[in-house]
């Protein structure tokens, strides 16, 4: 089934049990000769996630990607948190080699630590 594959994510507090909304994204392309090109903007949501797939199902292409996440505005001023937060961009490169299926690379945050895994 060519051409079905895009790129969407979601972010989670993990600190708090939830869906981290107002997260900014952005997107970028990493070229072979290391440039990196925007390919897309986004803020999450309620649920943690953005209103449209990052890349819409049947544009994705093999390639390096970048994510970025700009997580220290989210965790500014809760309790509990040092001012300016610990962590403060999370940067996620990956490769995309099926362009054949959905990559959802979610974010699970915390203040003071993260981790990923390409879902799909």
């Amino acid at each position: 089934m060519s051409g079905s594959a895009g790129l969407s994510t979601h972010v989670l507090d993990t600190a708090r049990g939830r869906p981290a909304a107002g997260i900014a994204i952005q997107l970028h392309a990493v070229e072979a000769d290391g440039q990196r090109r925007l390919l897309n903007t986004a803020v999450t949501n309620t649920d943690g996630r953005t209103d449209t797939p990052l890349i819409e199902r049947g544009s994705l292409t093999q390639g390096s990607y970048e994510l970025t996440f700009h997580v220290s505005a989210y965790f500014e001023g809760l309790a509990g948190v040092s001012t300016p937060p610990f962590l403060d961009v999370v940067t996620l490169r990956f490769t995309v080699t099926d362009t054949t299926a959905h990559y959802h690379v979610p974010l699970l945050v915390s203040p003071w630590s993260y981790s990923t895994y390409r879902g799909s």
